[in-house]
């Protein structure tokens, strides 16, 4: 798909007529004679036009990327709309040209006697291929209202508008005078076309006289009028930047009449800059902008001076203490903190810079980070990107480093403690530099919850056949779990040193109260976690002992009782949280004899994080974990908890669009 403009067009129409002011592109390379018209041996020969209708190519306005076969005046008339479809889209395809503009209308100052015929209304009309989608049609529907609004306020300020108009006509009358002075001197032929014609079909030949192509004339006509309209005003020289800026980077940052900044992205150019062939969609961004997270980072793909061209002086500032704490290695929550800026505020910042192609999205940097090569990595014999990577980091070689990422891995497996901290410190920035370079994909682990009920079938077969007890059924399900014996637990896991709150979120702010959560609830644990004494010694203990004795043994006995009934009580409760066939799954699996163990289980089987949809680094945000309690967590019920490793979809939908066709 085609992004670039074919032609941008000025046209203005008041009280005066109606006018094509200034187009540009308005030259064609030069093998435009040689393959568009048609060449005759002798002036005598035929030129085949191709009867069949089935071998005619349909008719087409396009030549060499440009705009071609509309002569000045058709587009002057087509262009030049009324009064009652100004501030409103306007678009028309012609062949295989699509034409987008936002029609804008000028109010005079004057009395309201002739205020309507002192009116002028501007149209600056971008032609596109017809085959573009629509998200970019509607990108150059916004630049043509910014300009409009541009010129509307540079009008008002002081009548910039009406000079540059004047300065345009008048070099165009000119112009006709001189030709009109040198017509009757030419010789005798028929020179054909209008001022500015562009829309020539062949050769004429005339009656005594010399053979002349009259679209070439006419376009040498409209090369030298154009050329004197571009040297004299400033507002040929804003559209033709426009236009390079446009076919070369897709960002604009241009000033009209050194007042107003207009500045204006056409991602779908812009995202080709760093990967070339693809187009993102601004509906894309949207999406990953929407699914942005505090535990997020930023990945700056320009040098930071470079960012302030897309900024509005009103934002500058902020950005300002943005990039002052900027770090690979931080979190969007950890660089807001540190510039003491309001995390919305940043990501405004953030999203605009993504927008702009100026930054990416990651995970922050760190060890236990894995990396694959990007199944689209442009690695191929013609890319420039090895000896870029040579020139960065001397010695070292693209494809070498690149190898350690065949198979996913962690940066920590690439790196050991007994290395030097500047190798580890170039490891990560070979690792930076591939990223930017979108070479590398980060994978992240999901979790989904998948219940095991093979032997839950074969035990409930075996009971069925023999016309057993419901006892024989659930032989493989600790009795005191399915209904709340006192019998002691034989596992002997640990549990999880975690906060044992509700679903709620945490913010980055508690972490420096988890290690003393994690103390105490770890202290507390390991009080609650001695088993209760057997009867036979209790029996024992009851024979051998004094009064005293005795009623000391009776109360620790009873406390402990008690203890293990509200813990056989939360069990139940904590299982009832899944549904039948998953409950009985779960109560296979010895960590479910933990309360703690089962109290994590069920908190996050709750919130949703087993669906497949969450990675840790998300669950370790929004629940104030850590990655070696997820880790035990998942271990502890694998019979239930699969996990797997893909990309995040946040991230991924800005590399995984379709390529340009």
């Amino acid at each position: 798909m085609e992004v670039n403009p074919l032609s941008i067009i000025l046209v203005k129409s008041d009280s005066k007529g109606d006018r094509l002011l200034f187009r540009y592109p308005y030259t064609l390379p030069q093998q435009f004679q040689t393959s568009v018209t048609p060449s005759r041996k002798t002036p005598y020969s035929l030129i085949n036009t191709g009867d069949d209708i089935l071998q005619n190519a349909p008719p087409s306005n396009i030549c060499f990327d440009q705009l071609y076969g509309i002569c000045d005046k058709d587009l002057a008339t087509l262009f030049a709309v009324k009064s009652e479809l100004c501030n409103q889209k306007f678009e028309l395809k012609v062949n295989d040209v699509r034409f987008v503009s936002h029609p804008t209308l000028i109010r005079s100052d004057q009395g309201s006697s002739d205020q309507k015929s002192s009116d002028i209304r501007i149209n600056v009309v971008f032609a596109l291929h017809a085959q573009a989608s629509s998200s970019v049609v509607k990108c150059y529907y916004e630049l043509s209202k910014r300009i409009g609004i541009a010129l509307i306020y540079e009008e008002r300020r002081d009548g910039y508008f009406s000079r540059e108009i004047k300065t345009m006509v008048a070099v165009m009358d000119e112009n006709s005078a001189l030709q009109e002075q040198e017509q009757p001197a030419s010789a005798t032929g028929a020179v054909g076309g209008s001022v500015g014609a562009v829309g020539g079909t062949g050769p004429v030949t005339g009656t005594g006289g010399p053979t002349v192509v009259p679209s070439a004339t006419a376009a040498g006509i409209a090369v030298g009028v154009f050329d004197t309209i571009l040297k004299n005003t400033t507002l040929a020289q804003f559209i033709k930047t426009i236009y390079h800026d446009l076919c070369t980077t897709g960002l604009l940052n241009v000033t009209m009449n050194q007042t107003v900044t207009l500045s204006f992205c056409l991602p779908q150019k812009a995202h080709q800059f760093h990967k070339k062939g693809m187009v993102v969609e601004p509906e894309t961004i949207d999406r990953c902008l929407e699914s942005l997270k505090p535990y997020h980072g930023m990945l700056l793909l320009v040098d930071p001076s470079e960012l302030f061209d897309c900024v509005p002086p009103s934002g500058a500032n902020m950005l300002l203490q943005l990039i002052e704490v900027y770090n690979p290695l931080k979190s969007l929550q950890n660089m807001a903190s540190d510039a003491e800026l309001l995390i919305d505020y940043v990501y405004q910042i953030v999203g605009h810079l993504v927008y702009w192609a100026k930054a990416t999205i990651i995970y922050p940097l760190c060890e236990t980070n894995v990396y694959v090569i990007a199944p689209d990595a442009q690695l191929n014999i013609h890319s420039n990107l090895p000896d870029k990577f040579a020139t960065k980091f001397p010695g070292m070689s693209l494809f070498e480093v690149i190898s350690d990422f065949s198979l996913p891995t962690s940066i920590g497996h690439l790196t050991t403690p007994l290395q030097h901290p500047a190798r580890q410190g170039r490891l990560a920035q070979m690792v930076l530099w591939m990223l930017q370079h979108h070479l590398l994909m980060q994978l992240h682990t999901y979790v989904q919850f998948v219940a095991n009920l093979d032997g839950l079938e074969e035990d409930g077969g075996e009971c069925d056949g023999a016309g057993g007890t419901q006892h024989h059924a659930t032989s493989a399900v600790p009795s005191h779990l399915l209904y709340g014996s006192s019998a002691p637990s034989a596992s002997s896991s640990q549990p999880l040193a975690v906060p044992m709150a509700g679903n709620r979120k945490h913010s980055l702010s508690e972490d420096r109260y988890s290690d003393s959560l994690s103390a105490l609830l770890t202290t507390a644990a390991s009080v609650s976690s001695h088993t209760r004494p057997s009867s036979a010694s209790h029996r024992s203990n009851i024979s051998h002992s004094s009064v005293g004795g005795l009623q000391t043994a009776s109360s620790t006995d009873n406390d402990e009782s008690i203890a293990s009934i509200e813990d056989d009580d939360k069990l139940k409760r904590l299982l009832a949280a899944f549904p039948e066939p998953d409950r009985k799954a779960v109560a296979r699996i010895p960590a479910a004899s933990n309360p703690e163990d089962l109290a994590l289980m069920v908190r996050l089987w709750k919130a949703g994080y087993f669906k497949g949809e969450h990675h840790l680094e998300e669950i370790m945000y929004f629940e104030n974990l850590r990655r070696s309690q997820l880790l035990q967590l998942v271990d502890k019920f694998r019979e239930v908890l699969i996990i797997y490793e893909t990309e995040d979809p946040a991230i991924a939908t800005l590399y995984t669009e379709q390529p340009a066709e």
